[in-house]
């Protein structure tokens, strides 16, 4: 199976998993601690579980070049725009709406998720071969 189509299959993974901790923000995080602390605790465990992810998907991937492994990454980068402005238009969203959710305001940690989606791969291996 080529690299990109076992990378498109792990993304769908943490596209599950984002969902996931979305409706946990949601849902937990937010009535119990507001906006700011719920963004801020939802934005880091996603980029730690897209780092988990990832750590998990090595021996799949078999990758040994960093230059593969950044590619990957990017991959998961690209896939994750196209997503999330895809949605947002679909649902009828101003570019200006979308936008902001690439600020820190109030917490928001996207950017920091996004560009954790992009050196997920690469830091992961460089973890795994510390362990």
């Amino acid at each position: 199976m080529k690299v990109a189509l076992k990378a498109l299959i792990i993304w769908l993974c943490i596209l599950a998993l984002a969902v996931t901790n979305g409706l946990l923000r949601e849902a937990v995080f937010l009535p119990a601690f507001g906006t700011p602390a719920a963004l801020v605790m939802s934005g880091l465990l996603l980029a730690a579980l897209i780092v988990g992810v990832a750590w998990l998907s090595l021996p799949w991937l078999r990758l040994r070049r960093s230059v593969a492994l950044w590619l990957v990454g990017l991959e998961w980068l690209a896939l994750t725009l196209v997503f999330e402005f895809s949605f947002g238009l679909a649902q009828g969203k101003s570019w200006s709406v979308m936008l902001e959710a690439y600020t820190f305001k109030d917490g928001n940690l996207w950017p920091l998720v996004l560009v954790v989606t992009a050196c997920a791969p690469f830091l992961a291996a460089k973890l795994s071969r510390r362990a």
